[in-house]
């Protein structure tokens, strides 16, 4: 028998989420192994993960990148880059003292909040730290001011588990790729119960996680379903799942089109996309082409923002 013809196909509106995928730090870090390889010839070594995307790992390593967990599996006269999430100040000083050239690929925002951190230490305060235990860019941050200074705080019920006098010297960060909502219920409880707290200077959850988490919202009420493409390790990625099922609607984390069940199409006739800020707009293609081999689809983009933001490479690589 032959295969049916497209029209033949149920059809499926597939609402596509627009800002979705790389933000301005991701194109900077791959950017900067891409040139660090080019200039340095393979292999450069990198400590952990650029980005959290198993297909641009796999993309990076195929061109001569090695990845490490430790900065003591990099042999000595060979560079090594580190992730875009930032790393306590011990790493980059033990690379200089064993003479090794390093480049730094924390996102500039990231780096911003380090810089927070610092200061507002400085200023003698205590700081409250929103975040995700064990997460690389809190692991980063803690790394950049004095052990003690710095308190992790993951919910809105470990507001009341600090022992904190109401008037202590006390301020507030937050982790980058945080719920916009999770977070703000958080700093409500926050400055209820420490009406002297500091805030930061400006938002510190970042843009491009703010302008995905408000795509899909743009999106999730008019789906039966929303994938989001992203992996199980990526704050941001998971927030977005998070968000969809927030509004009522189903949602699932994909690596990529191999992991969807054709079963989660019963009964849907509207779908939404969205990727997390470290997936590439292939893997966005590849679900569309997955789906458009089962069913009749019709695309709509559908934007909520615009971004135009780019960061600096490294002095090295400039």
């Amino acid at each position: 028998m032959n295969a049916p013809f497209q029209s033949e196909l149920p059809p499926l509106r597939v609402l596509i989420a627009a800002p979705r995928g790389f933000c301005a730090g991701v194109d900077r870090a791959i950017e900067i192994v891409e040139r660090a390889i080019d200039r340095y010839g393979a292999p450069v070594y990198v400590r952990h993960e650029i980005v959290h995307n198993r297909f641009v790992v796999d993309s990076l390593r195929a061109k001569g990148a090695i990845f490490v967990e430790e900065l003591d599996q990099v042999p000595d006269g060979v560079p090594v880059i580190f992730s875009a999430h930032g790393v306590p100040k011990a790493i980059p000083a033990a690379a200089t003292a064993r003479g090794l050239e390093w480049l730094d690929a924390t996102c500039p925002l990231v780096s911003k909040v380090h810089r927070q951190a610092e200061r507002k230490i400085e200023a003698g305060r205590h700081v409250l730290f929103i975040g995700h235990k064990g997460h690389p860019e809190v692991i980063g941050t803690f790394g950049q001011v004095p052990e003690g200074s710095m308190t992790l705080v993951e919910t809105v019920e470990d507001v009341a588990t600090l022992d904190f006098p109401a008037d202590a010297p006390l301020a507030y960060l937050t982790q980058t790729t945080l719920s916009v909502d999770d977070t703000a219920a958080i700093i409500a409880a926050l400055s209820a119960r420490f009406p002297d707290i500091a805030a930061p200077r400006g938002e510190d959850i970042c843009y491009a996680t703010s302008n995905r988490q408000a795509a899909v919202k743009a999106i999730a009420p008019a789906c039966q379903l929303v994938l989001v493409i992203g992996a199980p390790n990526s704050s941001n990625s998971l927030r977005l799942a998070e968000v969809a099922e927030r509004c009522g609607t189903p949602s699932q984390l994909i690596q990529r089109a191999t992991d969807i069940d054709p079963a989660w199409l019963s009964g849907v006739d509207t779908l939404g996309l969205s990727a997390g800020a470290s997936a590439p707009e292939a893997l966005v293609r590849e679900v569309v082409d997955w789906l458009a081999a089962r069913r009749s689809v019709t695309e709509e983009q559908i934007v909520s923002a615009e971004e135009h933001i780019t960061f600096k490479l490294p002095r090295q690589l400039a």
